[in-house]
């Protein structure tokens, strides 16, 4: 099944092609809408003419954050999320050989390991960690035993997270859910 989550039938190509593309779109996921985040692999490689962490990490900073900042801008935050994204792609080098998968594939990992993994990724913390996890386990096929306990509720069936959105109607579900978790975390 192939991802629909930023109504671009090229950028959620993108997103289904390369496992690094998903995980910056996972990373870019804070303070954007859910689209924008996840189009920004795409913009990315656009501009940059490739999206390998390779190539990523090797940019200049300042480079990378121009890049970043051309209309549309990747993210509202391009300077601190270019940092981001270049740790991330110098992560994916040093620690996984530039092969993303591997955080998910190498060794068999049951899902603790590939949380653990995440979670040990600059930029990812818990609650962003269970979502791409349950992510990899609904729409990519994952399956490491355990994923679904590891990712917590986003493991579940439902419409919590982006792992949940398939289509026009299921993003608008996350969307609802979310706004109720906002409102119930502010007590209203």
């Amino acid at each position: 099944m192939a991802l629909n989550i930023t109504g671009d039938p090229e950028a959620d190509a993108l997103l289904d092609q390369s496992p690094f593309a998903l995980l910056t779109g996972m990373l870019l996921d804070q303070q954007v809408p859910m689209e924008t985040a996840f189009a920004g692999p795409a913009k990315l490689r656009d501009r940059l003419g490739s999206l390998d962490p390779a190539t990523v990490s090797g940019t200049d900073p300042e480079h990378l954050a121009e890049v970043m900042k051309q209309t549309p801008a990747v993210h509202r935050f391009p300077g601190s999320m270019a940092a981001r994204v270049q740790a991330l792609a110098a992560a994916i080098v040093s620690d996984w050989g530039g092969d993303t998968a591997a955080i998910w594939t190498q060794g068999e990992p049951d899902g603790a390991e590939v949380l653990r993994r995440l979670k040990a990724l600059p930029g990812f913390g818990e609650q962003k960690a269970k979502i791409f996890l349950a992510l990899l386990g609904k729409q990519k096929g994952l399956s490491a035993a355990g994923w679904q306990e590891a990712a917590g509720d986003y493991g579940m069936p439902g419409y919590r997270s982006v792992a949940d959105i398939v289509d026009a109607e299921s993003l608008t579900r996350v969307r609802e859910h979310k706004r109720a978790m906002k409102a119930a975390a502010k007590g209203h």
